[in-house]
């Protein structure tokens, strides 16, 4: 795509067309799906088509990474095998004796990788509630290179303002990464709220149908340390193979209608839910009641399409609701077509800070009434 006409589009249309070009061999309009490992060497010895191997770079892996930029409006985009693939290669990025701040409303699989493979690596880190400036700002250290903010936060909703979060870190000089898998570049343009990096789990929304695993960086600049990480990305080989970039390429180009339509739903959901007696809190960023609601507002496009609730009772009773779910499917994962429910302290441990009644849904594109009805009866 011509980089001054994209620069003229809307997101919808770059989502359909971004990386997508008919075949000049063949005509066809759906992009084809490219096997090969390896690539023609010409008589002089060069690579006329710009790939030599497929781990250094591929042609569907290529396309998608086209479109990943293009959607967040970055300079450049890494598309790996797994969202913690991605997640590791910032990490490995850093040098032993680095310090970084994780938010105490985080992912579980980041704090994982954080304490037990880099930690004992020698890379150091913080877990702070980054909602509370004060205590990020007390966190800083002389060789915190990296803050990382996930917002809205996996499973919790907490959110976290982007903007200030990157005027500390580019205050001490050191570099934020978002990871916005739950808003998509579709609900929240972190890079343009000052971030220098996005992560996603491209398993979820961007896929969209439950059926790719992948994950992806994009960067606002392509800087030293974003070569860095394309070295990681090529020689540890931790790359999306071609048909996850395919599938995920593909899922793009209705990411926004399917977005808007996960949080119509949603949001019903969410208001549904906030209003049952037999609930103790929900958990959704578009709710007025939701503490981090104003930030919210300012910084997100859409609220997305997950909620987390917390039913009046222990453990054993907010199972019980989730095994009462008759259209909602129990299992892990979000961004799919279907909606899912998961108690997460079951998945986490008993380390987790989670609360123990705690349910994750992802809501998905079946009719809102439909699944307001499925968790009325479930809540009994």
């Amino acid at each position: 795509m011509n980089p001054s006409l994209r620069a003229r589009m809307r997101q919808d249309t770059i989502a359909v067309h971004a990386g997508h070009a008919p075949d000049p061999t063949t005509g066809a309009v759906a992009e084809s799906l490219h096997l090969s490992t390896t690539f023609l060497r010409a008589e002089d010895g060069s690579y006329p088509s710009g790939y030599k191997y497929s781990r250094e770079r591929a042609p569907n892996r290529a396309a998608l990474e086209t479109a990943l930029a293009a959607l967040d409006g970055g300079a450049d985009a890494a598309a790996f095998a797994s969202g913690q693939a991605a997640v590791a290669a910032v990490f490995q990025g850093l040098a032993p004796g680095d310090h970084v701040i994780c938010p105490s409303a985080v992912y579980y699989g980041t704090r994982k990788l954080l304490a037990e493979v880099f930690g004992p690596w020698g890379l150091e880190f913080s877990v702070v509630d980054t909602a509370d400036l004060a205590s990020v700002q007390a966190a800083l250290r002389p060789r915190t290179t990296l803050l990382w903010v996930e917002t809205p936060s996996n499973p919790t909703l907490a959110v976290t303002d982007i903007r200030a979060m990157a005027d500390l870190a580019h205050g001490i000089g050191a570099r934020l990464v978002v990871d916005n898998t739950w808003s998509t570049a579709v609900g929240q343009l972190a890079l343009s709220l000052g971030a220098d990096l996005v992560m996603y789990s491209t398993t979820k929304y961007y896929g969209g149908h439950s059926d790719t695993l992948s994950g992806a960086l994009v960067t606002a600049r392509a800087d030293a340390a974003w070569e860095r990480i394309r070295l990681i990305q090529s020689s540890v080989g931790a790359v999306a193979a071609p048909f996850d970039c395919w599938l995920v390429h593909r899922g793009i180009a209705s990411l926004p209608v399917r977005l808007r339509q996960h949080t119509h739903n949603a949001a019903r959901v969410a208001a549904f839910l906030a209003g049952h007696d037999g609930v103790e809190v929900a958990h959704y960023p578009g709710l007025p009641s939701h503490p981090g609601h104003a930030i919210a507002q300012r910084q997100m496009r859409l609220f997305g399409g997950m909620v987390s609730f917390q039913p009046r009772g222990d453990a054993a009773h907010a199972l019980a609701v989730a095994a009462r779910l008759r259209i909602f499917t129990r299992a892990t994962s979000l961004g799919g077509v279907e909606s899912l429910a998961e108690h997460r302290k079951s998945i986490e441990g008993p380390e987790s800070p989670t609360p123990d009644n705690l349910l994750r849904l992802s809501i998905g594109l079946e009719d809102a009434d439909d699944l307001i009805d499925d968790l009325r009866q479930a809540l009994g």
